[in-house]
C-alpha cells in the first residue's frame, strides 16, 4: 500500500503543477505577441529586450530566438526558432511521462498486493486450518484493498496523462502558428533559403 500511496501523492502534485504551468496565459501571452510585434516594427529591439523576452514565457523564448537572428536570413532564423522550440516543448512535456508511468505501475502494485494478500490467506489456512476464518478473511481483505487502491490511482492517472499530453500538443500547434506568422512579420531576408518553420515536437 505504501508505494501506491506515494504514487497517488506524486500524481496529485504533478497534475497540479502541470495544470498551473500549462495555462495558456502563461505559455502564450496574447499581450506579448502584440508588444513584440510593435517593438519589431518600430525597430526598438535590443539585447536587453531579447533577454527580457527569453525570461517572459515559453513563447517568449521562441520569439527571442527569432529576433536575435532576424538579420541572418529566414532559413537561419527559422532554424534557431526550431532548435529553441524543441527545448521549449521538452520543458512543456516535463513530468507528463511520469504521469503515464504512474498509470501503468499502479495496477501492477495493486496486483502485487493482491498476490501477497492471497499468500497470507493461504499461509493462515496452512497454520491454523480452515477453522481460522478471521485470519483467512484478513488476507483476502488485504488482497482486495490493494487491488482497489491500485485501480483508484491508475484510472485518474491515465485520464490525466491523456489530458496533459493533448494540452501540450494543442499548445505546440498554436506556438508553431505564432512562430511562423511572427517570422513572416519580421520581413527577414528569404534569400538564405526556405524552411518549413515548424516547432519540432517530441514524440
Amino acid at each position: 500500500m505504501w508505494p501506491i500511496i506515494i504514487c497517488s501523492i506524486a500524481l496529485v502534485g504533478i497534475v497540479l503543477e502541470r495544470l498551473w504551468t500549462l495555462q495558456r496565459k502563461r505559455v502564450i501571452p496574447e499581450e506579448l505577441i502584440k508588444k513584440v510585434s510593435q517593438l519589431a516594427d518600430s525597430n526598438q529591439v535590443n539585447p536587453k529586450v531579447i533577454e527580457a523576452l527569453e525570461r517572459n514565457s515559453p513563447l517568449g523564448r521562441v520569439m527571442a530566438a527569432g529576433l536575435a537572428h532576424r538579420h541572418r536570413g529566414r532559413a537561419i532564423m527559422m532554424e534557431r526558432v526550431e532548435d529553441t522550440g524543441r527545448h521549449v516543448v521538452h520543458e512543456l512535456e516535463r513530468f507528463v511521462n511520469s504521469v503515464g508511468t504512474i498509470a501503468s505501475v499502479s495496477p501492477l502494485l495493486g496486483l502485487l498486493g493482491t498476490v501477497t494478500g492471497i499468500i497470507h490467506a493461504f499461509t493462515a489456512v496452512q497454520m491454523g486450518g480452515m477453522g481460522d476464518a478471521r485470519a483467512l478473511a484478513g488476507g483476502i481483505s488485504e488482497a482486495l484493498v490493494c487491488t482497489a487502491a491500485g485501480l483508484t490511482v491508475a484510472i485518474p492517472a491515465y485520464v490525466a496523462h491523456r489530458y496533459l499530453r493533448g494540452k501540450v500538443e494543442r499548445i505546440v500547434v498554436e506556438m508553431e502558428k505564432v512562430a511562423v506568422n511572427f517570422a513572416d512579420s519580421l520581413g527577414a531576408d528569404e534569400q538564405g533559403g526556405d524552411s518549413d518553420g515548424g516547432i519540432a515536437r517530441t514524440a
